[in-house]
């Protein structure tokens, strides 16, 4: 995925990579499950060449005079980039070993394909009291629970293209933490989004769609709110996003928006629909050339016809749904085929209106949930995700102070099916 490198101040760099260098890199990491394709992107801001520790494979292609936008690839089979997979790493426990740890008032209950820290295990050889490293529940009969403790990508071939975003000269480095690039590109989440072994994934129980204030959403949403919802910088990969997969001149729908839809306005849509629950927000927004208020959680019926819309957007707001598949349903039906649909969140949202499921999953399985909504309607393909992390706080944000790196910008889309 090309995506434009954020701008550094200026520190005379030496041009090209070396072990006397430092460099920001992205990593992407691309793999594919049984019906989706996932890329996760990890930006780390200064990396050490001479210190840090590389996969072999893509080390001494590094270190032989990179250049600044430069791309190495290279594909690793199963098992090589992260340990293989192990059936001894599969055990079979009593119920019990799994300790129902209270939750926001309630027990944590095992289901099926979901992921857990291991700190919720007892009595499991390997795993320490405070282990948060996630575990999977793959199986359940009676008293006995099948979990999964291997890496979730480890049964998959994956490809990793690291490109060289800027190079700047070493200097003296002094004590700090040497970095395991293998580490930092598959740990805490990347393979958590897809199913285990095609399994549907259990989301549905324990009320997912419960929220901590009931009160019809028009309530809520009644005095306007014209703040944004993330950082700059994370607006602006969400923007580049849509502008790569929305061809020009398209007639979109801009799904629960407000008074920022997160098109580049370089992109020159036919038309941009906003649908939200705030008319002083939607009024505000300067791209909307048309403008209603809706409640999908009241009525998740859309007022438009049969292949309306050439796209569909979604940012920060599909986790306020309690309808979702329902609304996914009519999306399909007001995308022309071969639309697109795409739900772009992140880690931040309002606490009273979030469905309880949101708030229980890890990020990355909130991808897996989304992938869900698309499949129920059985009318989307060329399923994809894409995760991206670690870019700097913008310096004038307000939170630059308390948060190093941007918010990180989740991704879901596909393609409206032709004859559906």
């Amino acid at each position: 995925m090309s995506l434009p490198p954020v701008e550094d101040p200026v520190e005379d760099p030496p041009g090209r990579t070396s072990a006397r260098t430092l460099a920001r890199i992205r990593f992407d990491l691309t793999w594919q499950s049984e019906d989706a394709i996932h890329t996760d992107s990890r930006v780390a801001n200064r990396i050490d060449l001479w210190r840090d520790i590389f996969p072999p494979e893509l080390e001494s292609a590094l270190l032989t005079g990179r250049a600044v936008d430069e791309t190495l690839t290279h594909r690793f089979e199963p098992g090589t980039l992260v340990p293989p997979e192990r059936e001894a790493l599969r055990p079979a426990l009593h119920r019990k070993q799994f300790t129902p740890s209270l939750a926001r008032g309630g027990h944590i209950e095992p289901r099926l394909g979901r992921f857990y820290p291991r700190t919720l295990l007892k009595g499991v050889e390997g795993i320490a009291a405070g282990d948060r490293r996630p575990f999977r529940l793959v199986a359940a009969q009676d008293d006995r629970l099948v979990v999964d403790l291997n890496h979730p990508l480890a049964a998959r071939t994956l490809e990793v293209a690291l490109h060289i975003e800027s190079i700047c000269a070493r200097g003296d480095q002094r004590g700090g933490r040497c970095i395991e690039v293998d580490e930092l590109i598959t740990a805490n989440g990347p393979g958590m989004q897809a199913r285990w072994r095609d399994q549907a994934t259990d989301f549905l129980s324990d009320d997912p769609f419960g929220r901590l204030d009931a009160r019809p959403d028009a309530t809520f949403y009644a005095s306007a709110r014209l703040v944004d919802h993330l950082d700059s910088t994370a607006i602006a990969r969400i923007e580049a996003l849509y502008s790569r997969l929305i061809p020009g001149a398209s007639r979109i729908l801009d799904l629960m928006t407000s008074w920022h839809s997160h098109l580049d306005p370089t992109l020159e849509p036919a038309s941009v629909t906003g649908l939200g629950m705030n008319q002083e927000e939607l009024e505000a927004n300067p791209l909307l050339t048309e403008r209603l208020v809706h409640d999908l959680n009241c009525n998740p019926m859309l007022p438009f016809a049969d292949a309306s819309f050439a796209a569909v957007v979604c940012t920060v707001s599909v986790e306020y749904l309690t309808r979702p598949f329902e609304v996914f349903s009519e999306v399909a039906r007001v995308l022309e085929p071969g639309g697109r649909l795409i739900l772009t969140f992140s880690n931040r949202w309002f606490p009273p209106k979030v469905i309880r499921i949101w708030q229980d999953l890890h990020e990355f399985e909130r991808l897996a949930l989304v992938l869900d909504y698309l499949r129920e309607s059985s009318r989307f393909g060329d399923l994809q995700t894409w995760s991206l992390r670690g870019l700097p706080r913008p310096a004038d944000d307000k939170y630059a102070d308390q948060l190093a790196e941007s918010d990180p910008v989740y991704a879901v889309w596909g393609t409206r099916l032709a004859g559906r």
